[in-house]
Parts: C-alpha cells; structure tokens; sequence
C-alpha cells in the first residue's frame, strides 16, 4: 500500500476543507473519531453481518468497498491530525476472528486511539482495518483504487458546496 500518496491526498483534501469551512487551527480529533466510528457503522450496515432477523443478503461489494474506503479517509485523517503520516508500512494480516468480532474490535481500536492517540495505536488501529478489508476479500488495489475514486468524489462534492 502506498501510504505516503495516501497520506499526501488525504492532506490535500483535508486542507481544502479545512480552508473552505473556516476550520483554522481547531483540533477535529474527536469530530473525526466520532465520524470514524458512524462509517464504521454504515460498513458493517452494508454486510449485514449481525443482523440476524434478516435474510437479505449483503449488498453489493462496491457498496460495501465505497463505505470501507470512507472509513479509510478518517482513518488516514486522524493520522494526519496526530503527525502519524510517516509511518512506512503497516501490515496487512489475516485475522483469527469473524467479521463481528473484528468490527466490535476496530471499535476497541478507536476509543484506545481516542484515550491515548499514540502512534502504536494508531498502527494497530490501522492493521486491524486493513485485516478487515482482507476478510470482506479486499486486496491493496482495490482499496487504493477505490480510495482515489472516492477521494475525487469528496473533492468534487467540496466543489458543489456539499
């Protein structure tokens, strides 16, 4: 995974609307730890995954790549908002636990990161993300692909005034 170009557009986007919305100097860090936890939500919404009462089946994979790489975006923000962006890799390894456990753990990652924004747990954070995207059977381009459509998506959404 390219880190460095993602951390890079992701700055880029983040300074545009930084800019354009009059944000200055305000920390996001808990705007963006609360937005993190809502897309992780709407993830886990699009696989159905626990919902138990239901028969309907997951939605498509784009839709379920599109939400993934909107939690991405936070994820790569709240590095940026913590100088994290130097980080040179993070690995991407199979998880022991199902979907359901994963999901509940990110949301574990996130309130540790919240607590204590260290850089250990924000590549565990990161790891465990990207441990899900592996078993919702994501490789690195798809998500880096996916990632830049959307990134031109939320630049052209900034253009309309979104």
């Amino acid at each position: 995974m390219n880190l460095e170009k993602l951390f890079h557009l992701q700055q880029n986007l983040n300074e545009r609307i930084e800019k354009e919305h009059e944000l200055g100097q305000t920390s996001l860090l808990s705007k963006k730890v609360l937005a993190l936890q809502v897309e992780l939500a709407e993830l886990a919404n699009e696989t159905k995954c626990f919902k138990y009462w239901s028969s309907k089946s997951a939605s498509d994979r784009s839709i379920i790549l599109e939400e993934f790489v909107d939690c991405l975006h936070f994820i790569l923000s709240l590095g940026l908002e913590k100088n994290f962006e130097n980080i040179n890799k993070v690995n991407v390894k199979d998880s022991q636990y199902d979907i359901i456990a994963q999901f509940l753990n990110l949301y574990v990652d996130i309130n540790d990161f919240f607590i204590c924004s260290s850089k250990d747990n924000y590549i565990t954070l990161f790891e465990d993300f990207l441990a899900l995207g592996k078993s919702l059977d994501f490789n690195i381009e798809d998500i880096e692909n996916a990632y830049l459509i959307k990134n031109s998506i939320n630049h052209k959404r900034q253009d309309e005034g979104y």
